[in-house]
């Protein structure tokens, strides 16, 4: 009797449209409220850290020197506060699910070496001229010093130095 019951529904659904869809040779779309993932531009990233300060899980790092920025994807409820105070807006979500993988680590982003070596003339640069920024204010200082030790001795009056005469025999 339990095919009976199911025929009906069986016999209907042979002249409608299919209900599902055709998802590798169509992109899926994915409901609009749906949170996704968090991604990056690291190019863009200048390192700041304001991202791995909002996130109220803990789940980013970044390394400024080394070129790195590391999401757990896992610890993430992609809440968006980091993509929110991205001053150079490198931060996005992005919608979809993420490529499942072998392991469960987090992800590591890494600037590329072009980058990594503009980066680096740009903190030697800023460095030398800290370094002579440094340099002309301890002279300044040093010029302003011996001034002031001069415009002290030119306002002492000379003392007179006994002048020592040899009896005469």
């Amino acid at each position: 009797m339990g095919i009976m019951n199911y025929a009906p529904s069986a016999l209907a659904n042979m002249f409608k449209p299919p209900v599902t869809t055709t998802y590798p040779l169509e992109p899926a779309e994915y409901p609009e409220r749906s949170r996704g993932h968090i991604e990056i531009e690291i190019d863009q990233c200048i390192g700041c850290g304001l991202c791995v300060r909002a996130c109220p899980c803990s789940t980013l790092s970044v390394d400024k020197l080394k070129g790195t920025w590391t999401i757990d994807r896992f610890d993430c409820i992609v809440c968006g506060y980091c993509v929110e105070k991205c001053p150079k807006n490198c931060l996005y979500v992005k919608q979809g699910y993420q490529e499942p993988g072998a392991d469960k680590s987090p992800f590591t982003y890494t600037k590329s070496p072009e980058q990594l070596a503009k980066e680096e003339e740009q903190r030697k640069a800023i460095a030398a001229k800290a370094a002579a920024a440094k340099k002309a204010k301890e002279e300044a200082e040093k010029k302003k010093a011996e001034e002031a030790a001069k415009a002290d001795s030119a306002d002492k009056p000379v003392e007179a130095k006994p002048v020592e005469t040899k009896p005469a025999e």
